[in-house]
């Protein structure tokens, strides 16, 4: 790159520099929130990253690349983003406000183009080294497609995130060498300058991995410096000076700052830096290779030459980097005053009429911009698969089953079906075989970026390595499969390639990944997980593996329908609908959410359960009517009415339940009945799905100031009016709201206190879970009414 083109580079950081300063203040100074809380930003952490994504964006990048940006480097994004024409200039002023720019870059709710939601540190970081995998398994499954480059900006506190170093060491991450992460290391943290330096210990880290590592640690004034007589001498203090020294430069200039420059400086370094004026002095040994736009493309350029493995760019960086609190130690939220903005708008060249102006498009700053602008830009991507996911594959069971069996057996037979089987990929943290994935493993394969010997035969299990295999194997972390399925679900956009993820996890170690889950769902990515076998019907593990506030974890998650069925033939139609949904090819049930959009989370068990009941219903309501209550979410397992016609006149209770209880609630009824109490039992497969119903209609009736109707979901399965008993094998209270749902009190049961080992009998007469328990429940809600 010529000097020429390096000044252009120059002019336009500086400009985008003054953009994500100006962003930030004007969010704080001149928009009136009228509440009196901070708004707030961050245009020191912004600064750091002004030469790295200059350099990257109008010099480097190409539009199949995908790149995650630092949380706190949203401003300098976005004037990037304006720079090039992707942005309107209304937004500009409007950081942090409703419908504006994002606080943190998001896919789903900024006006510009992100390719990676960032805020929560770590997984930004973590999710392009995931969509690299997902990229090279779309590759090998579908052709390969335009070549793309996954870039994390990341700041290096990031490093103590432990995701980081779980993502950095599984086997699925190896060998992406289209991968490059660039570490903002600015040795500043949200509190105070870090004392002392790790590069020694992460570089370490890093190529141990077997990542390629590369430092740019000053820029070419001090390299010229260095290849001078007396040199290496220099370099030697700067190398050796403490951090908090050395960032105490930046805020010096003149005598003070070679004082402190030399303050325990060895005899002769003086004499090194004597012909140096003092105001060329700091521009000299505050040169950090960060900041040097030719030292930085040169560092992606080594990068790009290395395709067997991941990069690692360590950019040496000083927080706020041409600003007035530069290296400041409390400057991480700090803003910039007005006249200190009102400075650096002159510096520009600006004036309160044209500081929001873009670059002279007669300008050679602005004819690079209009140039990247057209390199950069992309096709529109399609989402939808184009493919019909069956509404069931006919399982049936003659026998007790669990539902974590039937997962199974439906996946196998989803596989081979050729127009969906192709777009199926399933992952797990090193349990797939316990989860019941190894049919569908037998049938598909692991996948493996080259074909692998296989040195063991297993009649059970065909682990059987290759590009062809539809199985992505993870070492045990719950993270890495959450970040990995979120990639996975969005590859649609990320990769070309729309696909079908489904992922298996312990269900009580749903929450072991549950940052990560919540990444993926508040990114919009569709994917199926499965947590199973979940509550303390897994007995004889014991409280450590006994899952109780899951349920309330997946009917509260943004983005996600959270699903329990306790029988075979719903749990086919429910996985089914759900797969259906993400392919886009089936219409979603039209009692669903209209709305709804994201990923689906089973919470299932190894619980062998009659299917009896089920079939006697289904032989009751007919397949279309049953399958249209299950997928809305609950339908009537048992009609007392019906089974108990002399109680037409009886008291009537609810008792409405989810998953594995249902034969104790069904045991119940029978007693129930014996005691003269007509009791319906009501298995509820969505939770969420009746939640979400019963809050739409109540939102209606809230906004319009009217009586609020009673969802269809509802009404299909539940008498108004009438008492409830919940029962769930989880914390009592995600069921409770039924109650109010139906106008009636309700006496909720579940599992409120951390499980034991045990049997299950004698865990459900702990936790007053069995028959007996159910029906004086039963007689209680009926003496509340």
């Amino acid at each position: 790159m010529t000097q020429h083109d390096l000044d252009v580079l120059d002019e336009i950081q500086r400009r985008v520099l003054w953009l994500a300063t100006r962003i930030v203040d004007a969010a704080n100074h001149d928009r009136a929130t009228g509440d009196g809380v901070k708004v707030g930003g961050h245009q020191a952490s912004s600064a750091s990253l002004v030469t790295a994504m200059t350099a990257l964006w109008f010099a480097h990048l190409d539009a199949e690349d995908r790149v995650a940006v630092k949380p706190h480097a949203s401003p300098v994004f976005h004037a990037i983003q304006y720079l090039l024409g992707n942005l309107d200039r209304s937004y500009l002023p409007r950081l942090r406000a409703r419908g504006g720019l994002q606080s943190y870059p998001s896919r789903t709710k900024d006006p510009d183009e992100v390719d990676f939601s960032t805020g929560s540190v770590g997984l930004g970081a973590a999710a392009p080294l995931f969509a690299a995998a997902t990229r090279r398994y779309v590759d090998a499954h579908f052709g390969a497609r335009p070549h793309s480059r996954f870039v994390a900006l990341i700041g290096d506190a990031e490093l103590d995130e432990g995701n980081i170093w779980e993502a950095v060491a599984d086997p699925a991450t190896t060998g992406l060498g289209n991968v490059m992460w660039l570490v903002d290391f600015n040795r500043q943290s949200l509190d105070r300058v870090v004392p002392g330096i790790r590069i020694n210990q992460w570089r370490g880290q890093f190529e141990a991995a077997g990542w390629h590592v590369v430092e740019v640690k000053y820029g070419r004034r001090l390299a010229e410096a260095y290849a001078r007589p007396g040199g290496e001498a220099l370099r030697d203090w700067i190398d050796a000076m403490p951090n908090e020294q050395y960032q105490s430069l930046f805020g010096l200039t003149g005598p003070a700052l070679r004082k402190q420059f030399l303050d325990g400086a060895p005899a002769g370094i003086d004499e090194l830096i004597a012909h140096v004026s003092d105001e060329d002095l700091g521009p000299l040994v505050t040169d950090l290779g960060g900041h040097d736009l030719s030292a930085m493309l040169d560092a992606y350029a080594q990068c790009d030459a290395v395709t067997d493995r991941p990069s690692v760019v360590f950019a040496y960086t000083v927080k706020g980097w041409g600003l007035p609190i530069a290296g400041n130690p409390r400057n991480h939220s700090a803003l910039l005053s007005s006249e200190q903005v009102d400075t650096l708008r002159a510096a520009q060249g600006l004036t309160s009429e044209t500081e929001w102006d873009r670059l002279d498009p007669a300008s050679p700053a602005g004819i690079r911009a209009g140039a990247r602008r057209e390199a950069l830009s992309r096709a529109p991507r399609e989402r939808a698969l184009g493919v019909t996911v069956p509404e069931s594959t006919g399982v049936r069971a003659t026998k007790p089953i669990s539902t974590q069996e039937v997962f199974g057996r439906v996946l196998v037979d989803l596989a081979r079906n050729r127009e969906v089987g192709r777009y199926l990929v399933t992952t797990a943290p090193d349990v797939a075989t316990s989860t019941n994935l190894a049919g569908f493993i037998n049938k598909t394969g692991v996948f493996a970026p080259t074909e692998q010997r296989s040195w063991a035969e297993d009649r059970m299990l065909r682990w059987t390595e290759s590009p062809a295999g539809q199985h992505i194997e993870l070492g045990i972390s719950e993270m890495n499969l959450f970040l990995l399925l979120g990639q996975l679900g969005l590859s649609w956009d990320l990769s070309g390639q729309p696909l079908l993820p489904v992922g298996t996890v312990y269900d009580p170690f749903v929450l072991r990944g549950l940052d990560a889950f919540l990444y993926g769902t508040y990114s919009g990515s569709r994917f199926v997980v499965a947590g199973t076998p979940s509550g303390i019907t897994l007995a004889p593990e014991g409280g450590a593996h006994q899952s109780t506030i899951t349920a309330s974890v997946g009917l509260e998650l943004p983005g996600v329908t959270f699903l329990e069925p306790a029988y075979a033939a719903s749990l086919d139609w429910l996985l089914c609908d759900a797969l259906g949904q993400i392919a886009g090819g089936s219409t979603p049930a039209a009692t669903a959410a209209p709305t709804e959009d994201g990923a689906y989370y089973f919470r299932l068990s190894t619980r062998p359960l009659d299917q009896a009941p089920f079939e006697a219903a289904r032989a009751r309501l007919g397949d279309a009517v049953l399958r249209r209550q299950v997928v809305a979410g609950a339908y009537r397992l048992v009609d007392a009415h019906q089974a108990y016609p002399h109680l037409v006149d009886a008291p009537v209770v609810q008792l409405a339940a989810s998953g594995a209880v249902l034969p104790e609630v069904l045991a119940a009824a029978a007693e129930l009945a014996d005691e003269g109490v007509a009791a319906h039992v009501v298995d509820v497969t969505s939770l969420d799905r009746l939640y979400r119903a019963w809050q739409r209609t109540l939102r209606q009736g809230v906004r319009t100031a009217t009586v609020p109707s009673v969802p269809g979901a509802l009404r299909s399965a539940f008498v108004d009016r009438v008492p409830v008993v919940t029962v769930h094998d989880a914390a009592s209270h995600a069921m409770a709201w039924l109650g109010s749902a139906v106008g009636a009190p309700a006496v909720p049961l579940g599992v409120d206190e951390f499980g034991q080992s045990g049997s299950v009998a004698e865990l459900y007469e702990l936790h007053d879970l069995l028959p007996g328990s159910i029906v004086n429940a039963a007689l209680a809600a009926i003496a509340l009414r």
